[in-house]
């Protein structure tokens, strides 16, 4: 669980844009219903994008940096959020990859619980003709990998702590509100919704 004072502390090492270089001033992109399109990764567009949308018309500028971009007709502040002027409809599903398989477990071994040396296992071995799957796979470190070897968790003795399940998009992002990036733009907070303990 992230607390309220890391939060913070990333806001703080945001402040001073007036002198920040502009690729280091991304903008958090919220859908038309003022959602981020994405919490993990977090959905963030480069200045050159952010700026071209706008003039494209394609999204409303709700904050923006000190920093300024100039032109020989223009001054401009780079914008720090916008909004889409179109909803972007999720796809239900998200894509089968290593990197959403660990954000399901949540960066976790599903026997042992260790963060460390992560890699993936077949529940039902292969060699049993188990699928690569959602509901087959699970996160599994190095060693309880090797410790299991070709034998499924009950021939090894080994429990997992969660069944292996096909997420949908909005678990997944749900889940990646637990993973707060290493830095937020003050102009962000409103915006974002992570899994922080509320002081009292």
């Amino acid at each position: 669980m992230y607390h309220s004072d890391l939060i913070d502390r990333a806001i703080a090492e945001r402040r001073g844009d007036e002198g920040r270089h502009p690729d280091s001033c991304p903008a958090l992109v919220l859908n038309a219903d003022y959602t981020p399109l994405s919490y993990y990764p977090l959905s963030l567009w480069p200045w050159q994008t952010a700026v071209k949308a706008v003039f494209l018309e394609r999204v409303d500028i709700i904050s923006s940096y000190e920093r300024q971009i100039h032109s020989p007709n223009l001054d401009m502040k780079i914008p720090s959020v916008i909004a889409l002027k179109q909803y972007v409809k999720p796809s239900e599903y998200p894509a089968f990859t290593r990197f959403n398989l660990f954000l399901r477990d949540s960066f976790a071994c599903q026997y042992c619980g260790s963060p460390d040396n992560l890699t993936f296992d077949h529940v039902i071995p292969r060699r049993l003709n188990g699928k690569t799957t959602w509901q087959n796979v699970a996160t599994a470190c190095a060693p309880c990998n090797m410790k299991k070897g070709g034998r499924t968790p009950e021939q090894a003795h080994m429990t997992l702590k969660v069944p292996p399940i096909r997420p949908t998009n909005w678990q997944l992002q749900q889940r990646g509100r637990a993973f707060p990036p290493h830095y937020l733009h003050e102009t962000w907070r409103d915006w974002l919704y992570w899994d922080i303990e509320l002081e009292a």
